[in-house]
């Protein structure tokens, strides 16, 4: 059904790329709805080397997109709390849009591990990056320090989504291989940057337990 229902929408985006379809499609992307930005930003990036559009009004409108998105998380979990978001998770609603207690206490571990950053990297991260904005919402996060964030990461993505589209649409072989190197490249960084935040985590721990010691 999500597949079906993933191929209409496609179906529609590519008759229909402008900037306020691009806006609004990396809204859903960057809200709870699974849909992927690679179809988003790519195309509309392809039809600005065309001279359709421009690149830098495709990156922009990605990158609100993705702040609205964002923001919609943000507040939706300030407003309903842990304890209503992690009940909606268990129905089935939820779970047609793939979200799950699973998938959000990974998302919550990973913004208590390692704090305002997550918002930043955790946009970079495959399977982290929609729903990080769930956990900064439940801990009352700065919003202007969430925005900054947010932009960094969202921005970083959408600036390669859009160069490779721009330049490697028309050659989807290469395109798709460009996209796995760099979905795993994030997602190992994401990994060596987890393991250095647990590295001082621990090397503090040590250090005060040893001040106690020493007391």
């Amino acid at each position: 059904m999500i597949s079906d229902l993933l191929s209409s929408v496609t179906s529609w985006y590519l008759d229909h790329i402008n900037y306020a379809t691009v806006t609004l499609l990396m809204g859903i992307e960057s809200s709870f709805i699974p849909f992927p930005s690679e179809i988003v930003v790519p195309p509309a990036a392809y039809k600005a080397a065309r001279g359709t559009l421009n690149a830098a009004g495709v990156f922009g409108a990605a990158t609100a997109g993705a702040l609205a998105g964002a923001l919609f998380n943000y507040y939706l979990a300030l407003l309903l709390g842990r304890k209503v978001l992690y009940r909606l998770a268990d129905t089935r609603v939820a779970h047609f849009f793939l979200i799950t207690n699973e998938s959000l206490q990974k998302a919550e571990a990973f913004f208590r591990a390692h704090g305002r950053s997550s918002t930043f990297i955790g946009r970079l991260v495959p399977a982290i990056r929609q729903l990080i904005s769930l956990p900064a919402g439940l801990a009352r996060m700065d919003v202007r320090q969430f925005l900054i964030y947010t932009a960094l990461g969202s921005g970083i993505w959408n600036l390669i989504l859009t160069a490779l589209g721009y330049f490697l649409y028309s050659q989807k072989e290469l395109l798709e291989r460009y996209y796995h190197c760099i979905s795993m490249t994030f997602l190992v960084c994401g990994a060596v940057f987890v393991g250095y935040m647990l590295y001082n985590a621990l090397k503090k721990g040590k250090r005060k337990a040893d001040t106690s010691e020493q007391g």
